[in-house]
């Protein structure tokens, strides 16, 4: 079985070439080498690389260094600034290059909470013309998002971590998936995908975190394994397990048949975003 990580971050240590925005939680670099070790040690093909919005914004430079350097095992995805008036040229530039499959929006602070805002849709529409899916960073929002998939029909939005929001370090909130109602609804949306990333920061209990199948498998009926992608979200869930651990569980578990398994850990990933490792 293929198996591939929908989202994982790479960050070199803070030096004045590069640095530093805010700090991730997580060790003080996580290089590319270090993440294809990581990989490799758990038997994960390849990885979407997200580059490291806490640290670099808008910059990708170092994950597209990354990319460089590991042929084929990872594919690039930018956050993008829809406050920008030529983000629609950015968007266009960042399709044009080797390795890029997708594109972000980080709808925080500083991020209109209007869904007929002109810099969000400007994004989703140059997205759609350039046939990029995006990626929404989505905590507090989904209702938004709603709104988005109806107005951009054309568009293929995937809502990461499950958009719910995700601790960085221990406790885990206590009502972890109070908001699981609004994501569901999202289902009715054609065009909407959800990332099944860090899930495992949102268990009450140890590994292998068997209190997650109840609330996944609400998410796998409305979406279909069709519609889902597993991920780590690492290196964010540094604190609260290993790599190994954000791994095994989807392997381990009954819950899951070998075909639902095939789809959610990597086939679904590779018919949306287009894409395979190198050699698989």
């Amino acid at each position: 079985m293929l198996t591939i990580d929908a989202q994982v971050h790479v960050y070199e240590r803070d030096h004045p070439g590069r640095p530093w925005t805010g700090v991730l939680a997580g060790p003080p670099e996580v290089t590319g080498d270090a993440m294809v070790a990581a990989m490799d040690a758990v038997g994960v093909d390849g990885a979407l690389l997200v580059s490291a919005w806490t640290m670099y914004r808008y910059d990708a430079s170092y994950a597209i260094s990354v990319h460089a350097a590991h042929p084929g095992r990872f594919a690039l995805i930018k956050p993008v600034d829809p406050t920008d008036p030529a983000v629609a040229e950015t968007v266009a530039d960042w399709a044009a290059m080797n390795g890029t499959v997708a594109i972000r929006i980080m709808m925080g602070e500083g991020v209109s909470n209007d869904p007929d805002d002109p810099g969000i849709n400007r994004v989703l529409d140059a997205a759609a013309r350039h046939g990029l899916p995006v990626n929404l960073l989505c905590w507090g929002r989904l209702e938004q998002v709603a709104a988005l998939a109806a107005k951009n029909p054309g568009t293929q939005l995937i809502i990461d971590h499950l958009g719910l929001q995700q601790p960085f370090a221990p406790p885990v909130p206590a009502a972890a998936f109070a908001e699981l109602p609004k994501l569901l609804e999202l289902a009715a949306f054609e065009n909407v995908a959800v990332k099944i990333t860090g899930a495992c920061t949102l268990s009450h209990e140890p590994f292998p975190y068997n209190d997650l199948w109840d609330p996944l498998g609400r998410i796998f009926d409305a979406f279909g394994f069709n519609r889902c992608m597993w991920g780590t979200d690492w290196t964010r869930a540094v604190n609260l397990l290993t790599y190994e651990q954000g791994v095994q569980p989807f392997r381990l578990t009954d819950r899951l048949s070998n075909g639902d398994r095939a789809d959610l850990m990597g086939g679904t990933l590779q018919r949306i975003y287009n894409w395979s490792p190198q050699g698989s």
